[in-house]
């Protein structure tokens, strides 16, 4: 079948995956477990020099230099395929005004990624690019039978591509904060609340207009919640959606009624319990291609 039916094309035969660390860097242990687990899903791996540290300020895998050297050498590189993080953490915003376009523009390769690496899905979003939100090596999929098989899903994927009219997961089951009552089409937009709060009021901050904004988050308490989601209607992200897509809100209390408190009444549809986020399952999800969400149907297709 030709590229041109394909909104994602397919990775080909033996594709390689070229492994950055632009956030974090990897716990004790996990860096070795990355190419044996790369291989095992029938892939080659090539990981770049900053995955390996020395780390910089404790918390980020490498200096920002090195860290944006791999970024841009991975994506220009022709023997990789695909570009995935290591893991998240924090970082990827410290090097969003040093990335060259021109390379992310002349090398639209697959990004893999999601949690910090929201701010460089956003960035890709602004150039007319998508990437997967999707689960991390050295974050997940060596994380017991789930994340493993949350790594089989995403190669699955990658193999098989993406067209128009695919689903991006099952049916959902009922969910009380579910809205609406007819289908909404929208660019999916967003990923890890926090990190999207952290691009406003900068150059990096998605245009939300007539979109579908995918939230999930990780160890916020429902106060954090609420003053992420006050800070994104005060600034005006909800004026002009088209529907929300609500992720796992997981490792804290449920945000439940802060969400239904933001979104119950916002008169667009909104499908919650979606399967994506710091926690297993986490279905890839195609960041920056037009979605329909159906809250009805309580599906989601490209």
């Amino acid at each position: 079948m030709a590229d041109a039916e394909f909104l994602l094309p397919p990775l080909p035969e033996n594709a390689c995956l070229g492994v950055i660390a632009p956030a974090s860097p990897p716990r004790e242990g996990t860096l070795e477990l990355v190419v044996p687990m790369i291989e095992r899903l029938g892939f080659r791996a090539k990981v770049f020099p900053g995955c390996a540290g020395p780390t910089f300020l404790d918390y980020l895998a490498a200096s920002d230099e090195r860290r944006l050297a791999d970024l841009h050498e991975a994506l220009a590189d022709p023997t990789v395929d695909a570009v995935i993080g290591l893991r998240g953490g924090y970082g990827c915003t410290r090097l969003l005004d040093r990335i060259d376009r021109a390379v992310l523009r002349r090398f639209p390769k697959p990004l893999i990624g999601y949690s910090d690496l929201t701010a460089l899905l956003a960035l890709r979003q602004q150039l007319g690019l998508s990437g997967w939100h999707a689960p991390m090596p050295a974050s997940d999929w060596h994380k017991g039978e789930g994340g493993w098989a949350d790594a089989e899903t995403l190669a699955k994927r990658l193999r098989s591509g993406l067209r128009v009219g695919d689903e991006l997961g099952p049916a959902l089951a009922p969910h009380p904060l579910n809205r609406g009552r007819s289908a909404v089409r929208g660019l999916l937009s967003g990923g890890n609340l926090s990190v999207l709060v952290a691009l406003m009021g900068t150059p990096f901050m998605p245009d939300l207009s007539g979109a579908v904004l995918f939230l999930e988050d990780v160890a916020e308490d429902p106060y954090q919640v609420d003053r992420l989601l006050c800070q994104l209607r005060l600034a005006g992200a909800f004026d002009e959606l088209a529907g929300v897509l609500l992720g796992s809100f997981t490792d804290g209390e449920s945000p439940d009624a802060v969400l239904e408190n933001y979104f119950g009444d916002l008169g667009i549809p909104v499908l919650a319990g979606w399967p994506s986020g710091h926690t297993s399952p986490n279905l890839p999800l195609p960041i920056g291609i037009a979605v329909t969400l159906d809250p009805v149907e309580r599906t989601l297709r490209v």
